[in-house]
């Protein structure tokens, strides 16, 4: 019986180096020979973007930042844009973990005009206390960092006024209708709900009062932190949590045990009450009510 014999070819770096020269000058020499269309670019990314109402809340994320909702175009119509604009090589990658945090490389290369583009992104690693994530949310992490990274390189490569009406539109196809509201209300809480976000923390987050209030356009920057979610470019607590001040029961205690001189026996008795049932939704009021006596 004949035996397989394989052979391992190592190959040297500089070999690796003129290998990878060979493949850019045949793309890009490909790219020259058969341009891009703008025209047809716009057609089908358009086409996509808008193909139906997930699709299009996919294109778009939002953070809420000091009060304000940011939001823009997402990783998901980066990579339509990509998939569309043709002649065209974008990617991102872990470059470097230092402990702390994660740095991430995006790049983007048109292969017509030659022009690329390298973006770095850096993500904390380490939770409020300063412990550094296990290693699944590192990864986590990292793969967020990513998503970001190459979405930038994208949008930086491929020029915003070609892209800019298509975002407008996907998030126009993404708000509905006032006859589809109430079902896409229930479907975005439902989503939040399902990963453990309270209907007070959506409320707070959108600046009302309940989930009722929710229009098309809170439904809009809903769906938005949704896809945001999904795509990997923000997490639960950046969205819900961000900014928020962490106020822990010992410092509770501590200020209590400073103030008993000057405070009544109610508002000894609801401190004590607060403290004892770790009622985390007060804990920033009994601190600013111990802390202004």
């Amino acid at each position: 019986m004949e035996q397989e014999q394989n052979t391992l070819q190592i190959v040297a770096n500089d070999a690796l180096s003129l290998i990878t020269k060979a493949e850019i000058d045949v793309a890009i020499s490909t790219a020259k020979a058969f341009p891009r269309s703008l025209a047809q670019f716009h057609s089908r990314a358009m086409s996509m973007a808008t193909f139906n109402e997930d699709v299009a809340a996919s294109c778009s994320y939002a953070l809420p930042r000091g009060g304000k909702t940011l939001d823009g175009p997402s990783v998901r119509l980066a990579e339509i844009v990509c998939s569309s604009y043709g002649n065209i090589r974008a990617g991102a990658r872990v470059i470097a973990n230092d402990g702390k945090t994660i740095t991430a490389q995006g790049i983007c290369h048109d292969l017509e005009t030659n022009n690329s583009v390298t973006v770095e992104v850096q993500r904390k690693i380490t939770d409020r206390n300063g412990r550094t994530f296990n290693d699944d949310m590192q990864v986590v992490t990292g793969n967020a960092a990513c998503a970001i990274a190459y979405r930038n390189a994208v949008f930086k490569v491929v020029p915003a006024a070609l892209c800019q009406d298509i975002y407008e539109k996907a998030k126009e196809v993404a708000k509905g209708t006032a006859e589809t509201l109430v079902k896409r209300r229930d479907k975005a809480l439902e989503y939040f709900r399902s990963i453990g976000v309270k209907d007070n923390q959506i409320c707070e987050v959108l600046e009302i009062k309940k989930v009722q209030d929710i229009d098309l356009d809170k439904l809009q920057t809903l769906t938005s932190m949704r896809a945001a979610i999904k795509n990997g470019e923000a997490t639960v607590q950046s969205i819900f949590d961000s900014g928020k001040e962490e106020i822990l029961v010992e410092d509770l205690e501590f200020l209590l045990e400073a103030k008993l001189p000057v405070l009544t026996p109610e508002e000894i008795k609801d401190a004590k009450r607060i403290i004892q049932n770790k009622e985390i939704a007060s804990y920033k009021k009994l601190k600013k009510i111990l802390s202004g006596k």
